[in-house]
């Protein structure tokens, strides 16, 4: 599948016309198959390059070196979580990964669990922190873009993102001497929060499930992000906008001893929004199919279920 492909800029520098080009566009693929694609980030190829390159030297690291940024109590939240620790929700068997996670790069001021740096790799704090800032910021502007969508002032999420809880996540799927049998390195699942924003992976693998219950390899170029509503979105607008099912699968046989690396950034809310249901998303023909909770309940009860609290 070849992703619609919008041009953010459309949005954020736009004129009145552009700008509601883009919110359609946007609107009509996340309430199709809950995925698109990003241009106009304002990430150069060169950034995306050292970015890769440090999260490389992390995870290229000895086991001892890397448990040396792991903190069991922070329950895969904050700093390395090693490999085979996460499942998918409903999964006993744990994915093929290991992952690095950074909060809000204020968290400690905020009073929240604080980062846990990595001096012992040149340049990977100032490297995560640059493209954390930048991604918050593009996580801003799409949710201001989907509030126009739902005809809600363009504002409306931005108190809530303002003191959010987003995570940067890291991921190594490491190469594999011998074909997995399930050819699965991460199970099907949903995200857990608003939306994502991935930037390009260095192998391929993410498919996604389409109406008619088939996986189907997502195809997009390494300059663009994909981006895809979560379960709080969905949650949140009572199904109409779709939080879709995906995996990543293995490559073939022959690439199978390669190692697969992966950066989402999960825009979160803070933890007291609630995510009841908007009223105008209820009706007879769409009754209301989820009981009001807040972000943070909701995703403690998700972390559960995953295996990390």
């Amino acid at each position: 599948m070849n992703l619609q492909t919008l041009n953010l800029q459309n949005f954020a520098q736009g004129d009145a016309a552009q700008r509601q080009a883009f919110v359609s566009s946007l609107g009509n693929a996340f309430e199709s198959i809950g995925f698109a694609a990003i241009e106009g980030h304002g990430f150069t190829n060169a950034e995306r390059d050292a970015l890769q390159e440090v999260i490389q030297a992390f995870f290229h690291q000895s086991k001892e070196d890397k448990m040396r940024s792991h903190l069991a109590s922070a329950k895969g939240q904050r700093g390395y979580t090693p490999f085979g620790v996460e499942h998918a929700k409903g999964e006993s068997r744990p994915d093929l990964k290991e992952f690095y996670q950074w909060g809000p790069m204020n968290a400690a001021e905020r009073g929240l669990a604080p980062n846990i740096l990595v001096p012992h790799v040149a340049s990977l704090d100032a490297t995560v922190k640059s493209a954390y800032e930048k991604l918050e910021m593009v996580g801003q502007n799409l949710m201001r873009a989907i509030a126009l969508h739902l005809n809600l002032s363009e504002d409306f999420f931005d108190a809530h993102l303002n003191q959010g809880h987003s995570i940067f996540r890291a991921i190594h799927y490491p190469g594999q001497e011998s074909p997995v049998v399930e050819g699965i390195r991460a199970a099907a699942h949903e995200d857990i929060n608003l939306i994502t924003l991935l930037m390009g992976a260095s192998a391929e693998g993410l498919e996604l499930l389409n109406k008619d219950d088939q996986w189907v390899p997502i195809h997009v170029t390494s300059e663009v992000l994909v981006i895809n509503v979560g379960d709080m979105l969905q949650r949140l607008t009572n199904n109409l906008l779709r939080s879709t099912t995906h995996r990543v699968v293995n490559p073939p046989a022959e690439k199978c001893h390669l190692p697969r690396f992966s950066m989402p950034f999960f825009v979160h809310p803070a933890e007291d929004m609630p995510l009841n249901c908007l009223d105008f998303c209820v009706n007879e023909e769409n009754p209301k199919a989820y009981d009001d909770m807040t972000a943070g309940a909701y995703l403690h009860e998700r972390l559960v279920e995953i295996g990390l609290a």
